[in-house]
């Protein structure tokens, strides 16, 4: 009785490890592909208890999930011959697990290996500016480039690739911001520019109302001279009159265009003697020279007259020495 109730304990333990050994719990996330002495069968198990044959029957589970898988990043060369380091990231996920577990042994590795060559392929024939600026054309692409040797292949599908930075050099960011400062400054000319343009149109119809309507123009300085009182300063600006500077242009352009009317000496030329004739010098009456005097012997003044001393002689010839008009007189006499 006691062997009967050994050997039956050791059959009921043998069970319990058999039915242990022959149950897998497959989660909702995955499928369960099952290799029967190295072959695979055809059926894919679900999600749920599971029963396979203990002895010759082993399961492999591969997860459905969207998995993220991160790029190092990667140095390459753009287009247009521009060193740069790009890094990302892709989304992928299981849609075949029989490809995936027999057609290559770790599919995340190839992922990452695919994405990094795809990655700088893609930047190669991309230049800088489309890789700055149209970020979703390059995804795309990745993208593209990516699914063709995993989907079919490796029953894996990329549902996107999505880049995370670009590394540039110093000094090409130093010439970028260069040219961005110079592209902003020439839009903030070209605003300036239109609103001049704009603002010379206004004023041009205004000053045609105001030409139109003298009183407008007076209003308008009467505004003018309001708006700056009440700054509270104690300087008072008075716009000058335009018509009076035109006025002053006027004379000062008519003086210029006159004939100077001042007098002027002419000299009389003597007209030219025909052959032969000789015209005499006219007589140029001589000046009044004062009496020679005597300096030795008797002292005589002017006139003849005795003087006693050389004093009283300088007084008389100081006295009677002809003047300058006198002279000019009796040269033009």
């Amino acid at each position: 009785m006691g062997v009967l109730i050994t050997v039956l304990a050791v059959f009921a333990v043998a069970g319990l490890v058999l039915l242990a050994l022959s149950v897998r719990n497959v989660q909702q996330y995955e499928k369960g592909v099952v290799f029967r002495f190295g072959r695979l069968l055809p059926d894919i198990r679900g999600p749920g208890l599971r029963v396979i044959r203990p002895i010759g029957d082993r399961m492999r589970k591969v997860s459905v999930q969207t998995e993220v898988l991160g790029i190092p990043p990667q140095g390459s060369i753009t287009a247009d011959n521009v060193t740069l380091t790009v890094d990302a990231v892709v989304y992928f996920k299981v849609i075949d697990p029989v490809k995936a577990l027999v057609n290559v042994r770790d599919y995340p590795a190839a992922v990452s290996q695919i994405a990094q060559t795809s990655l700088r392929s893609v930047i190669g024939r991309a230049d800088l500016d489309t890789l700055l600026s149209d970020r979703d054309h390059i995804n795309a692409e990745l993208k593209k480039v990516m699914d063709a040797p995993t989907e079919e292949p490796w029953g894996l599908r990329i549902e996107r690739v999505e880049i995370k930075d670009i590394a540039l050099p110093e000094s090409m960011m130093r010439s970028m911001s260069k040219q961005a400062e110079a592209e902003r400054e020439r839009r903030a000319r070209v605003i300036a520019a239109d609103g001049e343009f704009e603002a010379s149109q206004r004023l041009t119809d205004a000053a045609a109302t105001m030409a139109d309507t003298p009183g407008a123009l007076q209003l308008r300085l009467l505004q003018t001279v309001v708006d700056v009182s009440a700054e509270k300063n104690s300087t008072l600006v008075m716009p000058f009159p335009v018509e009076m500077l035109r006025f002053f242009e006027h004379q000062s352009k008519a003086t210029d265009g006159a004939p100077d009317r001042r007098v002027t000496h002419r000299i009389a030329r003597r007209p030219a003697a025909p052959a032969g004739v000789v015209i005499p010098e006219p007589a140029v009456p001589a000046p009044a020279i004062a009496p020679a005097l005597s300096l030795s012997g008797e002292r005589v003044g002017s006139g003849g007259k005795r003087v006693g001393n050389r004093a009283e002689v300088a007084r008389e010839r100081r006295d009677n020495w002809p003047t300058r008009k006198d002279a000019e007189e009796s040269l033009n006499g």
